[in-house]
């Protein structure tokens, strides 16, 4: 059988809704790695808040973090690492933009350091964050380098009018995404960083190309990756817009829909493997 490079998003995707893995959707993936196949994660979450789930798949591959702004591989260092963080004059510009409309919260990450504007527990939980803050206070002063990625948390009701007011920076080098509804979180990247660049240097770590990738996602951020890959699956929870460019839509993250997917493609089968979830 053909081998393939999977690709999983974590959020709404290979997680169910209390952010664990299933364990049916588990040994499918236990499985599928003895048949021979490559298993990824691709996440806009950085490093330290998906290491958890990267060691309980027992991969051994590169990662791709940050929505593709940062892919190293945590076990090799051969393995060239890759970041492309936003250019540190434009995100001051997009920080001072965003304090025309009074944000809620402003986040920025330097890989694993974190910055925050105003250090605030309950914005903390609503990220269910992982790890301490490295600093806080005015980003504008607080921030020493390029930031892999802004986090900027709006006013209720002005998430639209900001990204407006974005948008004249777009065309300077960053890109920006919304998620997380209700909360419209606007999250700010490098201007050409996604997952699907992203893939492109796992796959050639594994001898693959995006012909051979599987790739499921749920949220606009998978866009391009599911576009790229071979065969793009858009979750049964996903949004409008990820559905319209998968090739197929599958069941829910709550409804185990890559654990069936996986069986059925592949041939696997949960019940036969003789592995079991730490």
């Amino acid at each position: 059988m053909k081998k393939h490079l999977i690709a999983l998003d974590l959020d709404g995707t290979l997680l169910k809704d209390d952010k664990t893995i299933s364990t049916k959707t588990w040994k499918v993936i236990q499985q599928a790695k003895q048949a021979g196949h490559t298993i990824a994660i691709a996440t806009g979450r950085p490093y330290r808040a998906s290491k958890m789930y990267y060691q309980q798949l027992g991969l051994s591959t590169p990662i791709v973090n940050f929505n593709g702004a940062y892919v190293h591989h945590p076990a090799d260092r051969s393995f060239r690492s890759f970041h492309q963080p936003l250019d540190l004059d434009l995100a001051r510009t997009v920080i001072e933009t965003c304090r025309t409309l009074n944000v809620q919260n402003m986040l920025a990450e330097v890989l694993d350091e974190v910055y925050m504007d105003e250090h605030d527990e309950s914005f903390i939980d609503l990220l269910a964050f992982q790890g301490p803050v490295t600093g806080a206070g005015k980003l504008e002063r607080v921030l020493p380098n390029s930031p892999t990625s802004l986090l900027v948390y709006p006013q209720e009701g002005t998430a639209e009018r900001l990204q407006d007011l974005l948008s004249s920076s777009e065309a300077k080098g960053m890109h920006q995404r919304s998620w997380g509804e209700p909360h419209h979180m606007i999250e700010i990247i490098k201007k050409g960083n996604h997952k699907a660049n992203g893939l492109e240097k796992v796959a050639a770590y594994a001898g693959l190309s995006m012909e051979d990738v599987i790739a499921f996602g749920d949220e606009d951020n998978d866009l391009e990756m599911l576009e790229a890959a071979g065969t793009g699956l858009a979750m049964g929870n996903a949004s409008a817009d990820t559905k319209s460019v998968a090739n197929e839509v599958i069941g829910t993250n709550e409804e185990d829909g890559i654990a069936h997917y996986l069986e059925e493609r592949l041939k696997l089968s949960a019940d036969d493997t003789v592995l079991f979830k730490n």
